[in-house]
């Protein structure tokens, strides 16, 4: 009888320590239960970078939008569990990047981070996020490096095509189009701006001598007088202007103050919104902005050609609910949004109960169609090509209205 007492409690021993591994593995994962999942990230609400600050509110909004819509699932949020969006301002400031990004993963217990904006403030936190094994996912920055680096940051990835692949497309126009012009650059000189110069060399190919002036100026600095006046004296007929939104407008207010108007200004993209063209507009001049060339992946909800369709409409309408005031016809309110559904796509792939790694192993084996995005623009990943989104359309910008032109162009093939 006591051995059969003994063997049964040994028994017992066994299973309940087996219970207590299996749910300490089941939990092993923070900010994630039955019901909700908590996500987060740092964007520039104040700073140089401010501009950007509308990104996080249009996620909150297709958030709060998903929270309370069923999905094809039947269920509402992500795989029925309600998302809990956290962000905090940085100032594109990457200490504070750094201090922020430890209090959303050690103090708010986030899941996943999704959409931190900037090259330098988020390659601030790479080296912590993957050592915590923690997913920097969809960061709001092209910076080929969150692709091309995924051997030692495995638990980082990109969204946005990224910026050498699109300088790249800019280099290949120019040499197709106008292969005997001359070209002069101004660039914000840290590698966000040094990647769209390295691409544009890339695709101009034979023709890189082409460029006879390069000027890089700080994200802080007060001006960019000097280096536009450096870069008129170049007598270039073309300007590419890689440049946050704040120092695009104020490279063009300063080429009208100094009557500097090459023939082609090439713009890139993530400062080529409506918005910010209108302030480019009030700020210069017709003759001077009018003309511009940059690419897109999204629709333009601006754009009276998008006015009917489904995607917009439904962007006007969750904005209108969860977001009122804001400016709907802003595109980084809309860029929010494309990226939101996104996320909670790609939840909703990592299986039933998610867990950081099948997070992770679902980011890497994207294959689906974003509403927000241009037609035949299709996302893709696989363990070899870590770039979402590398499908784009030239644009030109006149009379406060961008207007696509050619066909889509796969810029990773550039």
């Amino acid at each position: 009888m006591k051995r059969r007492f003994g063997a049964l409690t040994a028994a017992i021993v066994v299973a309940a320590i087996a219970c207590v591994t299996a749910l300490a593995g089941a939990q092993a994962d923070p900010g994630i239960t039955k019901r909700s999942i908590v996500i987060g990230g740092t964007f520039p609400l104040s700073g140089p970078a401010s501009s950007y600050a509308p990104i996080p509110v249009g996620m909150k909004a297709y958030f709060s939008y998903a929270n309370a819509t069923k999905g094809s699932d039947g269920k509402r949020g992500a795989g029925g569990r309600q998302i809990i969006w956290k962000y905090y301002d940085d100032g594109y400031n990457p200490a504070n990047t750094a201090q922020q990004t430890r209090k959303l993963v050690e103090e708010d217990k986030v899941f996943a981070l999704f959409a931190g904006l900037g090259t330098e403030p988020q390659q601030a936190v790479e080296k912590y996020l993957n050592d915590a094994k923690v997913p920097q996912l969809f960061v709001s920055t092209g910076a080929t490096e969150f692709g091309t680096e995924q051997g030692q940051y495995p638990w980082t990835i990109g969204w946005q095509p990224d910026y050498e692949a699109e300088g790249a497309i800019y280099g290949k126009y120019i040499a197709k189009n106008t292969p005997t012009k001359k070209i002069a650059v101004i660039y914000q000189n840290d590698s966000y701006g040094q990647d769209y110069l390295q691409g544009l060399k890339v695709g101009l190919g034979q023709h890189a001598s082409n460029i006879v002036g390069t000027q890089g100026f700080d994200v802080t600095a007060s001006s960019v007088a000097s280096q536009i006046a450096a870069l008129r004296t170049s007598n270039a007929d073309i300007l590419c202007i890689f440049a946050t939104p704040a120092k695009t407008i104020q490279t063009y207010a300063t080429m009208k103050a100094l009557r500097y108007r090459p023939a082609d200004v090439y713009l890139n993209s993530v400062s080529a919104t409506d918005t910010f063209m209108k302030l480019a507009l009030a700020n210069a001049d017709a003759e001077t902005v009018n003309g511009s060339i940059s690419v897109s992946y999204t629709k333009d909800p601006a754009a009276a050609k998008w006015a009917n369709d489904p995607a917009v409409k439904l962007y006007k309408k969750m904005m209108a609910k969860y977001a009122p005031g804001a400016d709907v016809n802003n595109g980084l309110y809309y860029y929010g949004v494309a990226k939101a559904w996104d996320a909670v796509k790609l939840i909703d792939s990592a299986g039933k109960n998610p867990t950081r790694k099948s997070l992770l192993a679902a980011a890497r084996k994207i294959n689906w169609v974003n509403p927000f995005l241009l037609p035949g623009v299709k996302e893709r990943t696989t363990t070899s090509d870590p770039f979402p989104i590398s499908q784009v359309k030239l644009v030109r910008f006149n009379n406060g209205v961008w207007t696509e032109f050619g066909s889509l162009i796969n810029g990773r093939g550039v």
